[in-house]
């Protein structure tokens, strides 16, 4: 029997709230992450308790919003290269929902907006027969959370 996906109309916003990183210290894993409505992005790393954050408010009270590496200029943890393109997720999270969607035989597109994460994927990622490579990368970055 094929697996179904069915697009939730998630956005790559959906995980800015997490971000796996390399440590800029010794590194290992570590995390960038949203600190809930206090304007703060915090960088932590459970290895070797390197830690920074930042306030992200604007003098204005406004907030630009972008994935919590961003802030602290840091590798994401969940990349590899994929033929000339390279392959990454923010979270094990991300990497499941980009899993579930590359190994389901039938796709629904039902009323997408134009703005979800997966019609934003570059083309290779749609295709039939780059599905096996594509999920052994992905397998390979789940061994690696």
């Amino acid at each position: 029997m094929q697996q179904r996906f069915t697009d939730q109309k998630k956005t790559l916003r959906d995980f800015y709230r997490e971000v796996w990183v390399v440590c800029p210290s010794c590194s290992g894993k570590a995390f960038a992450r949203h600190l809930d409505n206090s304007g703060k992005v915090q960088l932590s790393c459970a290895s070797c308790a390197y830690a920074k954050a930042y306030d992200i408010k604007q003098p204005s009270g406004h907030r630009v919003y972008m994935a919590a590496h961003h802030y602290f200029d840091a590798r994401l943890w969940l990349q590899a290269p994929f033929r000339q393109h390279m392959i990454f997720a923010y979270n094990l999270e991300h990497l499941n929902y980009l899993e579930a969607y590359i190994q389901a035989g039938l796709r629904e597109k039902k009323d997408r907006a134009h703005f979800t994460l997966l019609e934003k994927l570059p083309r290779f990622y749609h295709q039939q027969k780059n599905r096996e490579d594509l999920l052994k990368v992905i397998r390979k970055l789940k061994h690696r959370s």
